[in-house]
């Protein structure tokens, strides 16, 4: 979905656990720079490369990959992308997730016990998918880290917002010149709504409720979360709302 000049979302089918559903990562960009905001589950090269195109610009023209965290759903394609390309993309990503991306440490959610106590309830054929899709560890590595408050002379403006809590990496991002907030999984939306992370997949929901406060420090047209996807109904006033629950 076209936010912008220079910002839209891309729309993948995510299907995990037996369940179905849809991810946004962001494409931003100018006459310089071409940037992928997460990258999906595994095996999703080529939907991206084609969401790419129609927003009329060139693969070949990617020159760096944000991850706002280590979830599998939103690294997962970012090794195949690097092959893929036919020039260096620069990965950037915060200290904190660092070594969860670069596979020095195992991931916090889909350690290889927490896979296998999903596995049990589900049937065969899901298995097997499952056992393929966490098969083999995905490793990237991380060229750059980015900070809290770290503005990125990038397509206009990028704030850097760090926000803890679903995973201890986890950051948001403000693009200035669109007023637009990418949230990574720091929030959820409904049929319009916004809402917090989502407490199951949250280790640290205090401290991600705390970070959502900081969202209220910015003029805000239009947030994107990475589950719910657009929202630009009354956005300033939703995250007022969220920040004082």
């Amino acid at each position: 979905m076209k936010i912008a000049k220079g910002i839209e979302t891309i729309e993948l089918v995510m299907n995990m656990m037996g369940q179905q559903s849809v991810i946004h990562p962001t494409l931003i960009w100018d006459d310089n720079e071409v940037i992928l905001v997460d990258t999906g589950i595994p095996g999703q090269l080529g939907e991206i490369r084609e969401a790419i195109e129609k927003a009329g610009v060139s693969f070949n023209k990617l020159t760096k990959v944000i991850l706002t965290h280590q979830d599998i759903d939103h690294i997962g394609s970012l090794p195949e992308i690097l092959k893929a390309a036919d020039h260096k993309i620069e990965v950037l990503a915060h200290e904190e997730d660092k070594p969860y991306i670069e596979g020095e440490k195992p991931s916090i959610k889909m350690n290889p016990e927490r896979v296998a106590k999903m596995l049990e309830s589900l049937p065969e054929e899901q298995r097997q998918k499952i056992k393929t899709l966490f098969g083999t560890p995905l490793t990237a590595k991380v060229d750059k880290t980015i900070s809290d408050g770290e503005v990125l002379p990038f397509c206009g403006g990028i704030t850097v917002i760090f926000t803890p809590g679903h995973t201890p990496g986890h950051i948001s991002l403000y693009h200035h010149q669109s007023k637009t907030l990418i949230t990574g999984d720091a929030l959820v939306a409904a049929n319009g709504i916004l809402m917090g992370p989502n407490p199951h997949a949250t280790p640290d929901m205090e401290t991600a409720l705390q970070s959502i406060k900081k969202f209220t420090n910015y003029d805000i047209k239009t947030v994107i979360c990475y589950h719910g996807g657009v929202i630009k109904e009354n956005a300033n006033q939703q995250l007022l709302v969220l920040a004082n629950s």
